[in-house]
């Protein structure tokens, strides 16, 4: 059983979403917050797998919301939905977001995302990556990871979500998610586009 937060003050988004989630996903507990305060309290009260965040709810604040949200939920997923935007987009991913989806976005597309984001632990819109890259500084050293790191660093950057990986490597899952945050630790990372920024600049 997945367990979903949506924080949203916008309460016809909020209940679309929710009436989408439980048509699509068939074991899924959805609650709904209205402001920010309310979403701290509820995450320190109940545990969950992923939040759908507006980041203009009442008592935003913005891009620090995701540190503060992280702090008492270090596992959380985060998905930002918001209004604005992809170009918003990499301030909030910086700061630990696991996906960004435009509110402009269709069903299918928000369908498919959250199921992206609950398999593989993260969903970024191609568009959102490619300028990531672009406007990296991608050197970095990665003479740290083990071999094994390594296939794993770069099955990472070039897209291949966690199952995927497991299935090529023949690997356990929590094999690779243990493997996936040596990795993070040991390139100083936070997401998969600063981890694509350095695979970039091996080329």
């Amino acid at each position: 059983m997945k367990r979903i937060l949506i924080a949203d003050d916008h309460f016809v988004v909020a209940y679309a979403i929710s009436l989408m989630l439980k048509e699509h996903f068939e074991k899924v507990t959805i609650d709904c917050v209205e402001n920010y305060e309310d979403t701290e309290n509820r995450l320190r009260q109940e545990k969950y797998d992923l939040m759908i965040l507006d980041i203009e709810m009442p008592g935003s604040i913005y891009t620090a919301m995701i540190g503060e949200l992280k702090a008492i939920q270090e596992d959380l997923l985060i998905l930002i939905f918001t209004a604005h935007e992809d170009d918003a987009a990499i301030q909030y991913i910086r700061q630990g977001a696991d996906g960004y989806l435009n509110k402009k976005c269709g069903q299918e597309k928000i369908v498919r995302a959250i199921d992206c984001i609950l398999k593989d632990g993260y969903y970024y819109p191609f568009k959102v990556i490619s300028e990531a890259i672009q406007a990296a500084n991608p050197k970095k050293a990665v003479h740290d990871l083990s071999e094994r790191e390594f296939q794993i660093f770069e099955l990472l950057a070039q897209g291949e979500g966690l199952n995927d990986i497991t299935r090529l490597l023949n690997i356990s899952h929590s094999t690779v998610s243990t493997h996936k945050k040596r990795i993070y630790d040991k390139l100083g990372v936070k997401n998969l586009i600063e981890l694509s920024k350095i695979y970039n600049g091996l080329k």
